[in-house]
């Protein structure tokens, strides 16, 4: 598709600028949220975006599908879902013969709305896919488009009614990326651009086979021995007990992160440097992907939580 890896690294670079500027049509502000989301789209990973409601989540998905020109399907969690709702089921046709119909996981990009309102059945079949990238029904094997990726979104003020992810689902994705409330100047330039009659039109600007080669084009990116073992040291610094486990961590932490972490900063790293014009990355990479790579990794015990300290503020110290 290019002549060398650093021509498609430099290509990479053009495209995700035409793609960030394609999105900042219709969504204001949010650079953070918009960044850790292409940066797991190129990476090949998952993100769960957590916010209150009303933070244009879902029009933030659907944007980017639009300006990636991948198919797009919306699942809306409730409790009342089942696995078969999203996977597909198989039905008998007209001549007495079953056929699978797919369901809305078939489709490049899923966003999961509100993934914790649907009992764990659902949840699993769901993260199964996720992992696999494939689904089976009653015994036949089907593979789901390709790219794949599932942005689940989560409300985390109200848990009335709602079934939180266990540690072992949540690691399923690559980003914990939080959604926060848009700034006084961008909240008015929200305001005044949706209360009018114009509306922005979203142009495709990168393929889905366009996004596979870039997939594979941060896999065979070279990494410095020192900035890998930074990320693996920096994953090990997490587990309470472990040698490299500081005081705060032994203290604060019940929980740390597994060796998925270290393969996701690696990656993240490689995405980072590459969108910054980079041709390696460096421990600087490591460190701007490292907070929502670990967020939903490491688990909190009673004394931080009476001492008020947060998975950020852990992060920060390690950092």
């Amino acid at each position: 598709m290019y002549g060398s890896d650093k021509e498609a690294l430099e290509a990479l670079n053009g495209k995700h600028h035409a793609l960030l500027a394609e999105i900042g049509k219709v969504i204001v502000g949010q650079e953070h949220v918009i960044k850790e989301v292409t940066t797991a789209i190129f990476a090949g990973g998952h993100v769960l975006l957590v916010g209150v409601p009303g933070l244009a989540k879902t029009l933030l998905v659907n944007t980017i599908a639009q300006a990636l020109g991948l198919s797009f399907n919306r699942i809306q969690f409730t409790p009342d879902l089942m696995p078969s709702d999203i996977v597909g089921s198989e039905i008998l046709d007209e001549s007495r013969q079953f056929k699978f119909m797919k369901g809305p996981l078939f489709a490049n990009i899923v966003l999961a709305d509100e993934i914790n309102r649907t009992p764990p059945k659902t949840q699993s079949a769901l993260l199964e896919a996720m992992q696999e990238r494939s689904v089976t029904v009653a015994g036949q094997h089907y593979s789901l488009p390709s790219p794949f990726f599932v942005l689940a979104t989560q409300n985390p003020i109200e848990q009335e009614g709602t079934y939180p992810l266990p540690e072992a689902q949540l690691d399923r994705f690559m980003f914990n990326t939080w959604v926060d409330y848009p700034t006084y100047a961008e909240e008015l330039s929200v305001v005044k651009a949706t209360t009018a009659d114009a509306v922005a039109n979203v142009n495709a600007v990168i393929t889905g086979d366009e996004i596979a080669y870039f997939q594979q084009l941060i896999r065979r990116m070279p990494i410095a021995d020192n900035v890998l073992e930074y990320a693996v040291g920096l994953v090990g610094k997490t587990r309470p007990g472990h040698e490299r486990a500081t005081a705060d961590v032994n203290a604060h932490l019940s929980w740390g992160a597994g060796p998925r972490a270290s393969q996701y900063l690696v990656v993240g790293a490689k995405v980072n440097a590459a969108l910054n014009g980079k041709y390696s990355p460096d421990i600087e990479d490591v460190r701007a992907v490292a907070t929502p790579i670990l967020r939903h990794r490491i688990v909190r015990n009673y004394k931080a939580e009476a001492e008020g300290h947060t998975v950020e503020s852990i992060i920060e110290g390690l950092l």
